[in-house]
């Protein structure tokens, strides 16, 4: 970590390179911060925080060669010091949790960078985690629920291509009378009204669209 009084060292992955400009615009504007390098990939996450062992990572979670999450992990299991923020388009509570779970220590939708980024480093820098609050109010509302299982998502993964239940069978080799038992479990546990209402919760809160 940085010495006391010595800039916040900065490491900023996204495969978007406006964003990662905007950013950089954002850390050059402010004293006590400085951009040590930038990457658009999960690979690049992994190699440059190695390199560079900054105190603060910006990281996306929707990485053209690994989700966010698995470059979390990978960071943290070498270096468990490590403070992440991640930055996503992601609102749902279950990309949040799984985020924190993974061991990062912050949590900023894209929308709010411009405003919010700047003290959000400060803060994880100082080591307090900082979540959005409806973020956290949807984390809350949701956390006595009984999460979807893997082979869940699985099933709804499959539906949500447009695939009947046979097809999804064929697909997980499993019977169909297993498929709909998984989709009786996943309309309970959402509490939706048919398949295509799941879908679109699940998508709303994170289940579905984790991976490109």
């Amino acid at each position: 970590m940085a010495d006391l009084g010595q800039p916040i060292r900065i490491l900023s992955i996204d495969d978007h390179a406006i964003l990662r400009e905007g950013i950089g615009a954002l850390i050059a504007n402010q004293k006590d911060m400085q951009l040590v390098a930038e990457g658009g990939t999960g690979r690049e996450a992994i190699d440059l925080f190695r390199l560079y062992k900054p105190d603060v990572a910006l990281l996306d979670l929707a990485l053209p060669d690994m989700n966010g999450i698995d470059a979390i992990l990978r960071i943290r299991e070498e270096f468990p010091a490590a403070r992440i923020i991640v930055l996503t388009t992601f609102r749902g509570d279950v990309q949040a949790l799984r985020s924190l779970k993974a061991g990062a220590y912050g949590y900023l939708l894209k929308t709010m960078i411009r405003k919010e980024l700047v003290e959000t480093i400060r803060a994880v820098h100082r080591g307090e985690k900082r979540i959005p609050p409806e973020i956290s109010s949807e984390i809350a509302a949701f956390a006595a629920d009984d999460p979807l299982t893997a082979r869940e998502i699985e099933v709804l993964q499959c539906v949500a291509r447009g695939s009947a239940n046979k097809i999804v069978a064929d697909n997980l080799k499993i019977s169909e009378d297993t498929v709909k038992a998984h989709m009786r479990s996943i309309l309970s546990k959402l509490s939706a009204n048919d398949r295509t209402h799941a879908v679109m919760i699940a998508t709303r809160r994170g289940f579905l669209d984790f991976e490109r």
